[in-house]
């Protein structure tokens, strides 16, 4: 068991840590299916997206439809692009965008 010092010093650290924004990919292996988004926190996204898609209630209906005929075990989620920490609120937004649509080109991909 750790002490409190330690949990605190792990929560501390936790708290000052800067979410990681970028570009993802949720695929299903068995549909051949890839959809791409953006996010300003990824971690966060992934954790949302799967509790939206096993509630039934993701509002992508096409990535819904398909989470409900193959299962959680034919998805993935693959980071595919992390911006730096160090732009503004403003670049990033714009950078998403534009890194997002790039990623829907490359991968032949539905937008989410």
């Amino acid at each position: 068991m750790h002490s409190t010092a330690e949990r605190k010093a792990a929560i501390r650290k936790f708290k000052e840590g800067k979410p990681r924004a970028g570009v993802f990919a949720v695929r299903c292996t068995a549909a051949a299916q890839t959809w791409v988004g953006s996010a300003r926190n990824l971690d966060a996204t992934k954790n949302r997206f799967w509790f939206c898609l096993r509630s039934g209630v993701h509002p992508d209906k096409s990535l819904q439809c398909e989470w409900n005929t193959c299962g959680e075990q034919a998805f993935q989620y693959e980071i595919l692009e992390e911006l730096e920490d160090d732009l503004s609120l403003l670049a990033i937004t714009d950078l998403l965008k534009e890194k997002k649509h790039h990623w829907i080109a490359q991968l032949d991909a539905l937008p989410l």
